[in-house]
């Protein structure tokens, strides 16, 4: 593509030759004691460092604050600002959560604000034929032009309610902990429809979503009331080479030169909501330096974990799912490069897997990283010295680690074969999805038919027939997970096991996935519906090689999964009074673990040291030029459109992207960035990769959320876009007549 005059004619000028930003390519080598600036060890045989002297660090349960109980005496000690009820009611109402993502209002008219990684499935639903809108963007020029997006949702948290009492009682009617627990999902379950019930008579026309929250562990409980609006269109997402520049290479790094930034607007009754909670947006953008604050929902962290359950997340369950997600993600990147024409279809999902992979390859380097667990320990030895040394505490609670240790050890005996008994969830060829459902399904159907489940019964079991078959099986990509998950069992099994030696009959994984797909009968739709229509018997019989297994394996297998389910209930319940220990203990000086329910976090734009240099605190669009022609114009790191010719009007020097020191985790994306004036200052998209320990351990000297500016987002959507109705009411918070 032929290149501009105007960027030409930059690239000669002393700014641009000053700035000369090289690749952050980190490879997280999972065998290693964690990131560079973590390291500890030299050999597995020495620490440079004494285990006994290391202590917890004041915010290493982090800063994802509830509003709830929001620290204001903290902030006004450490930001000299003492925000009032109204500003937080502003925060919370201006916010939103959309699925597995976190989003805000930007203006009265309802427009909305989040990452376009969090609009790719919005892409997808609202693309018509001959358009490829998650690869090309989208902008509506008009608004009969805004696309709704079919299944799409935006919650808004309106009212919290403290119901620990009650569910806390109801924890306690239970004599075993499996009683406990079910008599505590129970009252949840009341509670939820009880107040759902309430608001339904008041505000009949609104859509309510209920739900009862559970933190530190069952040391509180908060019944959350949301307001659901599902009438949701999208606005705007530009090119996904914009948005996800650099690819996989660069995603969890920094410096970063991404656009992740998607708009949408709700509608209510037809047109444009009207709300008076938005946020404002900034004139200045984010400050190196200045206080900042993420309003988002945080999705999961680990970090009230006792250490015998970091230590079977190290030993057991993360190095299992990062062998997953690397086998998954090779196995949808092989198949799209030998279906090309499939690319749009799986690559949503390849991203996906992507994303997780890299993100539990982080938390497993951090869990091996001794210095970290090291402050872990520490952490949990202050924790026990204090139920110790108090004789109530410790009558209640001080049995709870040993507890939690030996339930460990026991799920560590069973786990790999557990998992190869798995059949459902990524790993598992439908294949023998489909066979336990077939075998669930006969069992059903030899029951009288008063017997059944409604489902089972008259024109709800021809519902079940029609959608029984996978409407997006493949046939291609089934094989290809077959013969990885016949691997995986092959490992865990050995030889011990009868029935899938007969699965296999002697054959390799990959010779007996080829054989077992010729001649099953289960790849093929009408064979199925033809099995759904015949006689219970007839499948309960059948040859089929995955049925026969799945049969023979049914007692194994249902006694696996009871034993698992009766230890997770132990830990439930042992985690639950390990809760209220750190509750009575701690209070709320100390934030609860993610949940994915609305969080404010604390921080500093700022930049840290890495790779034996400085990230500096922004990046800017010359950065993003920078990659652009450094690496010959080549995806990942492409421009599409219009980018590699903008206007002499666009100003390279805007700052891009930015780090700052504020709390977040996967379900942050999204998130507004806001300053004291509940200013939008940024948008979170990702975390650099010393931020994936994060997972159960804050330390803010390296770990950095990182956002797209402010100003970048005018800047492109003004000179690259030329949506300027939209920059209008961004900046006026309205639509303007």
């Amino acid at each position: 593509m032929k290149q501009s005059t105007t960027i030409r004619n930059r690239l000669k000028t002393p700014l641009f030759q000053i700035i000369q930003l090289s690749a952050l390519i980190f490879a997280f080598i999972i065998t290693s004691s964690g990131c560079s600036s973590y390291q500890t060890t030299k050999s597995s045989s020495r620490l440079y460092f004494n285990p006994d002297t290391v202590q917890a660090g004041q915010f290493d349960t982090g800063k994802m604050w509830t509003f709830d109980y929001p620290p204001v005496k903290y902030f006004e000690q450490t930001y000299g600002f003492t925000p009032d009820q109204k500003w937080l009611d502003e925060a919370r109402l201006s916010a939103l959560r959309l699925s597995g993502c976190s989003a805000s209002f930007i203006s009265e008219d309802g427009l909305v604000m989040t990452n376009h990684h969090c609009a790719r499935y919005a892409l997808d639903k609202v693309n018509k034929p001959g358009e490829d809108l998650p690869d090309s963007g989208f902008y509506a020029p008009t608004l009969n032009d805004e696309r709704k997006v079919d299944g799409m949702y935006a919650d808004q948290l309106i009212s919290m309610k403290d119901v620990t009492a009650e569910v806390q009682e109801a924890f306690e009617k239970g004599k075993t902990d499996e009683e406990k627990i079910a008599e505590r999902n129970k009252e949840i379950q009341k509670l939820q429809k009880d107040v759902w019930k309430e608001y339904k008579k008041s505000e009949p026309g609104d859509s309510i979503y209920t739900q009862v929250v559970t933190f530190y562990n069952g040391g509180k409980y908060s019944l959350y009331v949301y307001r659901r609006y599902t009438d949701i269109r999208l606005v705007f997402a530009p090119q996904l080479i914009v948005a996800y520049f650099g690819g996989d290479y660069d995603n969890f790094t920094y410096p970063r030169y991404d656009l992740d930034v998607s708009l949408f607007r709700v509608y209510q009754n037809g047109k444009p909501l009207n709300t008076e909670h938005y946020f404002r947006w900034s004139n200045s953008g984010a400050q190196e330096n200045e206080p900042v604050f993420v309003i988002g929902n945080p999705g999961r962290t680990s970090r009230l974990l006792t250490v015998s359950q970091l230590e079977f997340n190290r030993d057991y369950s993360y190095p299992y799912f990062v062998n997953l997600l690397k086998d998954g993600m090779d196995i949808y990147s092989k198949y799209i490069d030998q279906h090309p024409d499939k690319k749009l279809e799986y690559q949503t999902r390849l991203f996906g897997i992507s994303n997780s992979y890299k993100a539990y390859t982080g938390y497993l380097g951090g869990l091996r990283n001794q210095y970290l667990m090291a402050r872990k320990k520490a952490f949990e030895r202050k924790f026990r010295e204090a139920v110790d040394s108090n004789p109530a505490l410790k009558e209640k609670y001080g049995s709870v680690w040993e507890e939690i240790s030996k339930i460990q050890k026991e799920k560590a005996d069973m786990y790999e074969k557990y998992q190869a008994y798995n059949v459902v969830g990524l790993g598992r060829s439908g294949y023998f999805n489909i066979a336990s459902r077939l075998i669930q399904y006969a069992k059903t159907m030899e029951k009288p038919e008063s017997n059944r489940p409604e489902e089972y019964r008259g024109a709800a079991l021809d519902s079940i027939k029609r959608k029984f078959f996978p409407s997006n099986f493949n046939p291609d990509l089934e094989k290809m997970f077959l013969e990885y998950q016949l691997g995986y069992m092959s490992s865990a099994f050995g030889t011990s096991n009868e029935a899938f030696n007969r699965l296999l009959g002697g054959r390799t994984p990959a010779a007996a996935a080829d054989y077992l797909v010729g001649v099953t009968l289960l790849g093929d739709s009408s064979r199925v519906a033809a099995m759904l229509d015949g006689s219970p018997d007839a499948i309960l019989s059948s040859t089929d090689p995955f049925i026969q297994y799945i049969e023979s394996t049914q007692k194994e297998r249902s006694e696996m999964e009871a034993r698992y389910q009766k230890l997770s209930a132990q830990e439930a319940a042992q985690g639950q009074k390990l809760g209220r220990a750190l509750y009575d203990v701690y209070g709320t000086s100390i934030p609860p673990d993610a949940t994915f329910t609305l969080r404010i976090a604390d921080g500093v734009v700022r930049g840290y040291e890495y790779n034996g240099t400085i990230a500096p605190p922004f990046t800017t669009f010359y950065g993003m030029y920078n990659r652009y022609y450094s690496f010959g114009k080549k995806y990942p790191w492409y421009l599409p459109g219009n980018w590699p010719n903008p206007p002499a009007s666009f100003k390279l020097s805007t700052p891009l992207d930015f780090v700052a020191t504020n709390d977040i985790i996967g379900g942050n994306s999204g998130s507004p960035v806001i300053n004291k004036n509940l200013e939008i200052v940024g948008l979170i998209f990702d975390g650099n990769i010393e931020s994936l320990p994060g997972e159960y351990i804050y330390v803010d000297t390296y770990n950095r959320s990182v956002a797209v500016h402010s100003d970048a987002i005018l800047e492109a959507l003004s000179q690259i876009y030329h949506a300027d109705r939209i920059v209008n009411e961004i900046k006026k918070g309205k639509i303007e007549p």
